[in-house]
């Protein structure tokens, strides 16, 4: 009987642990404040704090290096405190008539692994053993439009891997040096660091020391 108990229980735990290991992709009718979210580290679901970003989630489509889709679904989960930092650089931008275009959030070790698989070069993708802040919730891949929706030119695409993608390369009309330029300035006054080889990705500032997440989309 004993053995039996322990059994279910086992049971249980297993149910429980597969339940919370989804991350639910329902939108809200209503805005939530990110203030009133307690855990800083609750994975949530950005277009449930805001409809001032504009997406464009490039692992949802074949529109990226994999040449594939490889998410589930085109949604922008992060840690509730990645969120609420993003929220307030994007408050900056649109009082200066841009706004925040996402391209890429949360990303399960899983679809890290892929990607290692096709890049592996710690300088572009980061290493699944070590885990990128992606899999962390802390990290977000941006760009930014204007109030016509119409992306800054930044000197190349996402997802360039090459010399020009760097926050060091100086060989660019001004235009495009000053583009680059005012998102980082208001991003890093807002909590995030940059990225030296990837103009468009940023973590949150201390996320590198959260977990490694696998959490996986539920669909709706």
């Amino acid at each position: 009987m004993k053995s039996k108990g322990f059994f279910l229980i086992g049971i249980a735990l297993l149910l429980f642990s597969c339940k919370t290991a989804y991350l639910d992709s329902t939108i809200s009718l209503e805005k939530k404040d990110i203030e009133k979210q307690t855990d800083s580290t609750a994975f949530v679901n950005l277009k449930n704090y805001s409809s001032d970003f504009v997406f464009e989630m490039k692992y949802a489509t074949s529109d990226n290096f994999l040449k594939e889709s490889v998410y589930p679904c085109a949604e922008c989960f992060l840690q509730a405190k990645t969120v609420k930092h993003l929220l307030e650089a994007n408050k900056q931008f649109l009082a200066l008539g841009y706004r925040i275009k996402i391209y890429d959030c949360y990303r399960p070790k899983s679809i890290q692994k892929k990607m290692w698989k096709i890049v592996p070069d710690a300088n572009y993708v980061a290493n699944p053993k070590k885990g990128s802040i992606h899999n962390r919730g802390g990290a977000v891949d941006i760009t930014l439009v204007d109030s016509l929706g119409v992306e800054l030119d930044m000197g190349t695409k996402f997802d360039f891997f090459g010399e020009e993608a760097s926050h060091n390369y100086q060989n660019f009309p001004e235009n495009i040096l000053k583009n680059r330029m005012f998102l980082k300035e208001i991003m890093l006054k807002n909590n995030f660091k940059s990225f030296d080889s990837e103009w468009w990705h940023y973590n949150l500032a201390g996320s590198n020391k959260d977990k490694i997440y696998n959490l996986k989309w539920n669909c709706h």
